[in-house]
């Protein structure tokens, strides 16, 4: 726990320990599996803003994923409740990382449990866009974290809806034959719908807040490494997408030809901010690479004046403007995971030439 250095920091305190014993307490008397993910919630989210969720915590919640759907359930409630009962930003905080941590690492019935809860009805969402804790200097700053990252996670899920999974899970098992399979069977609508989706969600990791001056640093630090893995993930799958599109650069009609060079210049756009998200230099060689490829399709469609007008397509995009982002709410009334066998299908023989980017060994 972190020093005392103000009587708000001291109730805060106080809150924990009183919530913690009560909860503890009950759950020892009544062995009910919700109280014990309540507890480990509570214990996950304390007002400490010097540290994050600790993992034994995450590790029990997560372990929610190996029971019965009622058990993922009761744990996403508490989760929940938790996030959306409390005025406290560093509560806030810690449970949105624990929503993150699910969307991560979870496994499908705890992921499912998020991405449709409740059943109908009620809070079904993350938006905190008026969220405000006055309490002090510090949490002030909290806030607008706490206003954007809930923002950014509704993006990731909506954006892992329109993909069929969600992005940068570690428990995905599809191999790359069968994933490059499908990519090569969706239409070029399909394809610039998912584009569209991830650099909406690339744009939106850009509006990250600067660090906060007056402490928290820790929780922000650990927001940031999270939010830099999708960012590895995300480029993956537009890697994946453009290496498609090059193939078909031939065959675009116009529309999709100045779609594509709309999302391409909004990927553009984002590449310093994003630089400054995922840090380390042999990272930044590895994606590179993939700066390479947007380059490398941007000038492919640029050799193509002479049969589509390539001038028409740099004046349409003006007029064009940024596609009306179509980001649907966290409150899903569908499974957000769908069947790569639902993808519309035909056949394509391009993939033996075509390679996915390798994200290097142990990079996560």
């Amino acid at each position: 726990m972190g020093r005392i250095t103000s009587f708000a920091d001291l109730i805060g305190k106080i809150k924990d320990k009183a919530s913690q014993s009560k909860a503890a307490f009950v759950s020892s008397n009544t062995r009910s599996k919700t109280l014990s993910f309540h507890l480990s919630v509570l214990r996950a989210t304390t007002h400490d803003p010097s540290t994050p969720p600790g993992n034994r915590h995450l590790a029990v919640l997560l372990s929610a994923g190996t029971g019965s759907r009622a058990t993922a359930a009761s744990a996403v409630e508490s989760i929940m409740d938790r996030l959306h009962t409390t005025g406290d930003a560093c509560v806030a905080l810690k449970s949105l990382i624990i929503v993150h941590h699910i969307v991560k690492h979870g496994r499908f019935i705890l992921q499912d449990q998020l991405s449709v809860f409740p059943a109908s009805g009620g809070r079904n969402y993350l938006k905190l866009s008026g969220f405000r804790d006055e309490k002090s200097p510090l949490m002030w700053e909290l806030s607008s974290w706490v206003r954007w990252y809930a923002l950014y996670l509704e993006h990731l899920l909506s954006t892992s809806r329109i993909m069929g999974f969600f992005i940068s899970s570690t428990s995905s098992t599809i191999h790359k034959d069968e994933y490059e399979e499908m990519v090569s069977s969706l239409t070029n609508s399909d394809l610039l719908r998912e584009m569209d989706a991830l650099v909406g969600l690339l744009e939106e990791s850009c509006k990250i807040p600067d660090l906060p001056f007056s402490g928290g640093k820790s929780l922000a630090d650990k927001i940031t490494h999270l939010v830099g893995e999708d960012y590895v993930s995300s480029i993956n799958e537009l890697y994946t997408r453009l290496n498609e599109f090059k193939e078909r650069s031939n065959s675009l009609s116009f529309g999709d030809t100045v779609e594509l060079v709309c999302a391409l210049k909004r990927l553009e756009s984002c590449k310093e901010r994003l630089s400054k998200i995922c840090c380390g230099n042999w990272k930044r060689g590895w994606i590179d690479g993939f700066w390479g490829l947007v380059l490398e399709v941007k000038g492919i469609l640029g050799n193509l004046e002479d049969t589509t007008n390539y001038g028409q397509i740099e004046k349409s995009i003006v007029g064009f403007g940024m596609r009306e982002k179509r980001y649907e709410s966290a409150r899903f009334t569908d499974r957000l995971v769908i069947g790569y066998g639902d993808a519309v299908r035909f056949s394509s023989g391009r993939f033996s030439n075509v390679d996915r980017f390798s994200v290097p060994a142990g990079f996560f």
